[in-house]
């Protein structure tokens, strides 16, 4: 594969990703995909997604990566089930070491998102798997009948506390202040469920619990340092999320919040020929639409340029 210099090579399955795919095969680009192991990112693990355009009732995350993937197949684009290890951008065209082999590529497209950050005490990593989880959608099924905490105070933490009450008697949201950083409607729907208690001016101080699994938390006052224990019998972190760009080894200018810098009104980053989509380097918006919009623009942008290359 070392031989075949690509013109376009998206790294990243995810909306970004896919939709970067679909308007670079329909420029005749012929892209290739790399789409990791696990192919259709943060929203193969959302049940119900009502705000994406064009579905008049909601659609399944994984659903809709589906089909995204399907229609970026169905216009050309050929699709590679492998990690990327690293990159080399120093020169043109790009060298993306995978688990397997290496591809050369004209013009490179990240898209690789991001994942869930942790709290990095002692105690989540203890009780990881067995009562702490980062993903509602994935584990809430076995908390029928139980009591959970939540832990955020945006959207996300919104959205996996109403969640949880489809399974949990009773959810705790523990936040550090005594008031929502989400999005006003998501903030009114989560204050109106009776199932969801705000547990303010609080953070965890340790994740207590015993050979079954998570049996409660301490909690820390953020107003005078007092602590407190809440027996649940799950905790879900919702903290937010860290851009998935370890394997470019700093050859790309990062923001202050680690996402890939991109140019005013662009996607083009500190590296010409180096275009960036969605969460990886969107840390305001984060949304499944405006993922896909700046893979759209990254594609026109990657396409143009071969075009000037000729």
């Amino acid at each position: 594969m070392a031989n075949d210099v690509r013109n376009v090579v998206i790294i990243g399955g995810g909306p970004a990703g896919y939709t970067a795919a679909i308007y670079a095969a329909r420029a005749a680009a012929s892209p290739l995909l790399i789409e990791g192991f696990e192919p259709g990112g943060q929203l193969m693990t959302t049940t119900e997604i009502e705000n994406f355009p064009g579905f008049e009732e909601s659609i399944a995350g994984p659903e809709l990566m589906n089909r995204m993937k399907a229609q970026a197949g169905r216009v050309g684009t050929e699709f590679l089930t492998d990690a990327v290890e690293s990159v080399d951008l120093s020169n043109r065209p790009f060298r993306v070491k995978t688990n397997t082999g290496e591809v050369l590529a004209k013009t490179l497209i990240i898209a690789t998102g991001a994942k869930a950050k942790w709290l990095g005490i002692e105690s989540e990593q203890k009780f990881m798997g067995r009562g702490v989880s980062a993903c509602a959608t994935c584990d809430g099924f076995f908390y029928r009948g139980k009591e959970v905490a939540v832990v955020g105070g945006g959207d996300t933490a919104c959205e996996e506390a109403i969640y949880l009450t489809n399974h949990a008697t009773k959810v705790y949201l523990v936040h550090r202040r005594d008031e929502l950083r989400a999005s006003k409607i998501m903030a009114d729907r989560l204050l109106a469920n009776p199932k969801i208690e705000p547990v303010w001016y609080s953070m965890v101080d340790e994740i207590l619990g015993d050979d079954s699994g998570v049996t409660g938390v301490r909690l820390k006052s953020t107003k005078d340092g007092s602590t407190k224990d809440l027996a649940i019998d799950g905790i879900f972190m919702a903290i937010g999320h860290q851009p998935m760009v370890d394997f470019l080894g700093g050859q790309l200018e990062l923001t202050a919040t680690g996402n890939i810098k991109t140019a005013p009104d662009s996607t083009k980053t500190s590296v010409k020929g180096v275009f960036a989509a969605g969460d990886v380097q969107d840390s305001v918006y984060r949304q499944a639409v405006t993922a896909a919009g700046t893979g759209c623009m990254a594609a026109i942008e990657a396409t143009r340029l071969l075009e000037e290359d000729e």
